[in-house]
C-alpha cells in the first residue's frame, strides 16, 4: 500500500485522466500521485505514480470516480481530522 499523503480531504484531490489509457484514474492528494483502475472499488488497488513523464492527463471532475471508494476514503480522512 502507498504512503497516506492526504491531510486536506476533498480540498487536496485533484482527479485526472489519460485518454489514451481510459481504464485507470490518476489522483493528486497534496503531491502524491496515485494511480487505481477505473472500476467499482478499484481505490483499494492503488499505486503509487513517480514517474508522470509521458503522460498526458487531463484533469476531470473528482466526482467521475464516484464508484471507485476514492469519494468515500476522502471523506472518511476530512472526518477523522476533524474530530
Amino acid at each position: 500500500m502507498p504512503r497516506e499523503c492526504c491531510a486536506d480531504g476533498l480540498k487536496a484531490a485533484k482527479l485526472y485522466r489519460n485518454p489514451r489509457e481510459s481504464q485507470h484514474w490518476v489522483v493528486s492528494l497534496n503531491g502524491c500521485w496515485m494511480r487505481f483502475p477505473a472500476k467499482i472499488g478499484g481505490w483499494g488497488e492503488r499505486r503509487g505514480l513517480i514517474n508522470l513523464r509521458g503522460q498526458r492527463l487531463q484533469k476531470v471532475p473528482l466526482w467521475l470516480a464516484f464508484n471507485t471508494g476514492l469519494l468515500e476514503y476522502l471523506q472518511k480522512r476530512k472526518l477523522g481530522r476533524a474530530a
